[in-house]
C-alpha cells in the first residue's frame, strides 16, 4: 500500500523560507522519480519540481532558482527546499513519484499534503 506523508509546511513571511519533507513507503523509492506538487485554491495541482532516480532535477519556471529539491533514498524522503518565498506560492504541497515521459503522479491515493502560506 503506498503512503505519502508530507511535512514541514507554515505560515511564513514574503521573502522567507520553508523546507518540506515527504516520507513514502509501499514504493520501490530508490528507483522512482519523485516530485512535488502543489495546488491553490480554485487551481489545479500543477508540478513544481522533480528528481530522478540519478537526481537530475527539473523546476517549474515559477520557482526556478528558488526552490530545491532533494532526496535521501536511505530514509525514502524527498525534500523541498523553498527560498525567497512569495505569496503566489501559498498552496498545498503534496509529493509522489513523477512518470518522466508524461510528467503526471503515478500513484494514488495522495498524501493529505502540507499547507504553505506566504502572507505578511
Amino acid at each position: 500500500q503506498v503512503q505519502l506523508v508530507e511535512s514541514g509546511g507554515g505560515l511564513v513571511q514574503p521573502g522567507g523560507s520553508l523546507r518540506l519533507s515527504c516520507v513514502a513507503s509501499g514504493i520501490a523509492f530508490r528507483f522512482n522519480a519523485m516530485g512535488w506538487y502543489r495546488q491553490a485554491p480554485g487551481k489545479q495541482r500543477e508540478l513544481v519540481a522533480a528528481i530522478t532516480d540519478v537526481r537530475s532535477t527539473n523546476y517549474a519556471d515559477s520557482v526556478k532558482d528558488r526552490f530545491t529539491i532533494s532526496r535521501d533514498n536511505a530514509k525514502n524522503t524527498v525534500y523541498l527546499q523553498m527560498n525567497s518565498l512569495q505569496p503566489e506560492d501559498t498552496a498545498v504541497y503534496y509529493c509522489n513519484a513523477v512518470h518522466l515521459a508524461t510528467m503526471k503522479p503515478l500513484f494514488t491515493p495522495w498524501g493529505q499534503g502540507t499547507q504553505v502560506t506566504v502572507s505578511s
